[in-house]
This record gives C-alpha cells, sequence and structure tokens, in this order.
C-alpha cells in the first residue's frame, strides 16, 4: 500500500473485520509504537472518497470484493492525530487542539462554495478554518465552537456529499496524560468529553468512529452516553493480529532483506506480546532493526524503545515501590512471571494512586505483557480479571534494569555523607569497609539473574548510564552490578572515571584517577556462576595483573595503584584488594 515502493506489512484484514462487527464507535487501545497510526492513515486511505484503489491492489482486502466495491472511496473521511497536544497550560493546550480540528477542515475547502449548503452554514464552517497569523496556533476558535467543532464538520461534510462521514481519532488520549502531568486534567477532560460526545453521541451524519489510545480511559469519564461502543484493549481476541507483527510476517520481512540468520535475536529481543490469542513482535522494533540492518549488516539489537518518550512510567512506579513490590519486580527481571488484577477502566486522574494500579498501567502501555490465569473464568467481585503478567522481551528487560539502575542512584545521592564515605573508602584502601557499604546498597536494589543470555555472558547485561570520559559513552557490555557501582563512584566529580577503558592488553571494568592524590584504582567486577565469592575476587585480582589494566594509570602518572576485585551474586557481593 505504498506509493514510494517501501516494505509494506500487510494489515487490510483490520478493514474487513470492522466492516464486519464495528459499532457506531470502536476504540482501539494499544502500547505505543504498535502501528495505530499507520492503521488509521489505511482506514483513511481506503475508505474517503478519491481513493486511488490501485495502492490496495495485491493486498488481502483486494480479495473481499463485495466490500471493495460497496465501501473503497465512498465516504468523506475527517482524520485527526491528538498525538502532538503536548504543553504545561490548558489554554496552549485547547489552542493546539483548536489548530488540529481547523487543520484538518481546512482540506474540505470546497464547502465555501457549496451548493448543498446555506449562508448560515457556510459561516459555520467559516469559524473552522478562521486563521490568524497572529495567533499563538494560526487558529482563532472559541471554546464553545471547538466543542462542536468535529460535529459540525462532520454535519456539513454529510450534507454536502449526501454521504454520513466517518470519524477518525488518533491518540485521543494523549492530551489527558499531558493535562495530567501538568496539572489542568479537569479542564481538558470535560473539553474531550463535550469534543466526543458533540461528535459521537447522536450525530446523525456520523457513519462510524475509530479511535485509538494507550488507555481505555472509564466510560463515565469521556465517552458517557455512547451507545454501541466497542472497546477493543490488549486484552481482546479481536483484531489481535491487526496491530504487531505476527511471527509469519517477521520472517517473510527477513527472507526479503536476506537477514533469516538474525531471526532468532529479533524473537529474543522484540517478541513476547499477548493480544488476545495472538503472540506478536513490536513493529517499530523490527522495522528499525532491520533497517539498520540495511546499512550496517552485522549491527547488534538494541532497546530502540530507549529513545522514545514514556519510560518514566516505570520511575513513576519504582518510586510507589513497596518491598513486597519489590520483590514482584524482581520476579519479572528474572523471567518469572506474577498474578495480578487488571483494571482496563483506569481515569489518567487515578493512575498513579495506587500501586495497585500501576500493574495495569504497564500491561497497557506494553512494558509488561499478560494472558488471563488458567481457571479464572469470570471476573471478580470488583469487575476485574487476574492476569500472569511478565516482562516480554529482552528489550523491555533492558529498560526495567536502566530504569531501577537510574533510580536507584538518584536514591542513593540523597544521601550525601554516607555515599562519600563510600567512594572514599577506595582510595584508602579500605576493602573491608567498601565491602560492607555496598552489601548495604545491593540490598536495596533487586538482584539481577542471567535469563536472556548466555551463562558465560552474564557479565555482558546492558545497564543503567555509564558515566565515563574518553570511552564511547554508554557501554551495553557493563552488568547491571557494574553499573550500579559505576553510578555510585560517579558521584565523586572531581574523580577521571573511565568505563571499559582499553589498558593493557584489554578493557578494564573501572579505572579511577585522583589527580591530586596521584592515586589510580583498577575495578574488576564477576558474578560467578556458582556462588563462590571468594573464588570470583581472586579470579577478578588475577584479570588485572595478566591482561595489565593498571597500565594505563601508569601511564597518566599515577604513582599510588590501588586493585580491587569484586564478586557479586544476587544481593551479596564481596570485596578484596590486590596486593
Amino acid at each position: 500500500m505504498s506509493k514510494a515502493d517501501f516494505y509494506y506489512v500487510d494489515k487490510t484484514e483490520l478493514i474487513s473485520e470492522l466492516l464486519n462487527s464495528w459499532g457506531k464507535v470502536n476504540l482501539f487501545t494499544r502500547p505505543r509504537r504498535f502501528g495505530k497510526s499507520l492503521n488509521m492513515s489505511m482506514l483513511k486511505y481506503f475508505f474517503e472518497y478519491g481513493c486511488e484503489s490501485r495502492i490496495f491492489d495485491g493486498l488481502e482486502i483486494s480479495r473481499e470484493k463485495e466490500k471493495c466495491e460497496k465501501y473503497m472511496g465512498k465516504f468523506p473521511v475527517i482524520s485527526v492525530t491528538l498525538k502532538g497536544l503536548d504543553s504545561d497550560s490548558y489554554e496552549t493546550a485547547r489552542d493546539m487542539l483548536g489548530s488540529v480540528v481547523g487543520r484538518e477542515a481546512l482540506r474540505f475547502q470546497f464547502l465555501t462554495e457549496s451548493r448543498q449548503l446555506s449562508d448560515m452554514e457556510k459561516a459555520q464552517y467559516a469559524q473552522l478554518i478562521n486563521v490568524d497569523p497572529s495567533a499563538r496556533q494560526g487558529f482563532i476558535m472559541s471554546e464553545d465552537i471547538l466543542r462542536n467543532s468535529l460535529r459540525t464538520l462532520s454535519e456539513l461534510l454529510c450534507k454536502h456529499y449526501g454521504q454520513k462521514v466517518i470519524l477518525l481519532i488518533d491518540e485521543y488520549d494523549v492530551p489527558l496524560d499531558k493535562a495530567r502531568q501538568f496539572g489542568y486534567y479537569d479542564e481538558m477532560c470535560n473539553l474531550i468529553r463535550g469534543l466526543l460526545g458533540e461528535a459521537m453521541k447522536s450525530n446523525d451524519s456520523l457513519y462510524f468512529a475509530v479511535l485509538t489510545g494507550c488507555l481505555r480511559v472509564a466510560k463515565e469519564s469521556i465517552f458517557t452516553g455512547l451507545n454501541n461502543f466497542k472497546i477493543m484493549s490488549v486484552m481482546d481476541a479481536r483484531f489481535d493480529t491487526c496491530f504487531g507483527f505476527t511471527d509469519g510476517e517477521v520472517l517473510d520481512m527477513l527472507r526479503y532483506y536476506g537477514f533469516e540468520d538474525r531471526y532468532e535475536k529479533i524473537k529474543e529481543w522484540y517478541d513476547g506480546y499477548h493480544f488476545g490469542n495472538a503472540d506478536v513482535y513490536c513493529p517499530w522494533d523490527v522495522i528499525n532493526y532491520v533497517d539498520l540492518l540495511c546499512s550496517e549488516a552485522k549491527a547488534k539489537s538494541r532497546a530502540f524503545w530507549i529513545n522514545t518518550s514514556g519510560n518514566e512510567i516505570i520511575r513513576r512506579f519504582l518510586g510507589m515501590a513497596t518491598p513486597k513490590t519489590g520483590r514482584e519486580v524482581e520476579k519479572l527481571i528474572n523471567g518469572e512471571s506474577i498474578a495480578k488484577k487488571v483494571d482496563q477502566d483506569l481515569t489518567y486522574r487515578d493512575l498513579y494512586s495506587s500501586i495497585d494500579n500501576m500493574w495495569s498501567v504497564l500491561l497497557m502501555t506494553g512494558y509488561l505483557t499478560g494472558q488471563r490465569n488458567i481457571g479464572d473464568e469470570e471476573e471478580d467481585e470488583t469487575g476485574n480479571e487476574r492476569y500472569s503478567l511478565e516482562i516480554p522481551n529482552r528489550e523491555i528487560r533492558v529498560i526495567f534494569i536502566r530504569q531501577i539502575a537510574e533510580w536507584f542512584q538518584e536514591q542513593a545521592r540523597k544521601d550525601t555523607p554516607r555515599l562519600d564515605a563510600f567512594c572514599n573508602a577506595f582510595p584508602k584502601g579500605d576493602a573491608m569497609s567498601v565491602e560492607a557499604e555496598f552489601n548495604a546498597y545491593l540490598k536495596k536494589t533487586i538482584s539481577v539473574r542471567d535469563t536472556s543470555v548466555r551463562k558465560d555472558k552474564k557479565e555482558n547485561l546492558p545497564t543503567g548510564k555509564a558515566i565515563t570520559k574518553g570511552s564511547k559513552g554508554q557501554n551495553p557490555s557493563a552488568c547491571f552490578y557494574h553499573g550500579i557501582l559505576l553510578g555510585l563512584l560517579s558521584h565523586r566529580e572531581d574523580w577521571d572515571i573511565d568505563s571499559n577503558a582499553e589498558s593493557g592488553e584489554g578493557y578494564s571494568d573501572i579505572l579511577i584517577e585522583i589527580e591530586e592524590e596521584l592515586t589510580g584504582i583498577v575495578i574488576e567486577v564477576k558474578y560467578p556462576n556458582d556462588g563462590d565469592l571468594e573464588t570470583g575476587c581472586r579470579e577478578a585480582l588475577q584479570q588485572i595483573v595478566d591482561k595489565g589494566y593498571e597500565t594505563k594509570l601508569w601511564q597518566d602518572g599515577m604513582t599510588n595503584i590501588i586493585k580491587y576485585g569484586i564478586a557479586c551474586k544476587k544481593k551479596s557481593c564481596m570485596v578484596r584488594k590486590g596486593e
């Protein structure tokens, strides 16, 4: 369905299924980066007057001859996306919303000369496209006009064409999320409720509406009074393969580009989501990785979600965590599942009101995936169902680990005297104090086991922000414990700290130079598979000697070199100082 010869994964089954069983209003909730916007674009191209039917040639929907004849290119379509409504004030957000509707209304300027419209109706249209270059967002639209804008536009289009309108609203809940963050939730909730209510309730000009969002906001909050309202969430079997890539679709893409050898790696990193009865991959990740491979054939898998917005959800979750929650997160990180009740009717106002709500939020936003517990055939007395929740894949595990490491470091920095004492023990050669304090810190974080990489690569788990100087920045080979230690030591901004720095015949875990004291410190961290911390420390110290990791420190003029071997297992560590 591409005009520019791009690879296209056929999701036109969404069109067919929608026509088989649509409601007057249809809401699809999926995590970000799962193809919601592209699917909405596909619906617009299919239904709207002037459809170029050739772009659907060869796709699944083209085999549905009767549906194509009846529906393709037969409707006026209003299509807006609210994903860009990101403002710290209600007034600006309201004006941005008016601009979104105004720009869409400008597509139908033929209404100004329509013979089917009266002068009064043309004046109504003029209010929707009232452009003023001096206005903050370019359009001037009163709040009352804005509330009625989508209904007004649909009525005018319906009268002009003599055909009811299809309404598409992408990312309907983004303005509500931003309003919650910046403290104007009530005002925005009232505005969105009015806008959607006018457009979709008792609107005889509406054929049907499709909305997408991340969360299924409670009906009584936004969708009050809507009849024939269908919600298809990540838990629903309907349309379960229409968002995200199936295993077969990923294999076809890899064969097309000649990257079949990367199938297992892509599955490990980006698969694992359960939508209804289907198992799917995150399409954003698959597309980005295949695109990367096209330019760099040996490129390694990476967490593309790291560079997208929204990861603060995990940070908020960690800030609310209880000791019990911490143990549950530890289970998830280490490849286990947990059973939780899931509430799909949260309002944005209530998202962070309790830790129990957070499990539902993490599920709906794609940081966890879940399946209904076997034997739980009915909802409980609260209307909620119990699901087995788990981290879907290695990418999300990486995100959790990095967020946990950064959150932990933030917490540790709040106790400056203790952190000073910990750091100062290193140049003093006080291995016992280093061990005691590091053990105390480890008790307050999670333990990480190797569940997604080979045992002999346990030191290579991606982790948090590596604060380095002279290196390549964030180093993906630093293990979780290496990252925790590095984050704590980075408290000393007057020290020169290198992570995975080239020295001697290899790359040392951590090198520290304290220029005022001409003291250099070499740290090697081990995670012994058998849990033998004593042996792990000896091996770490021997590796420092064998590889000559202290070489760079001597070359930089350090005259006092201190070597540490540190071995970690779960929430325990041992520290030994070398000769």
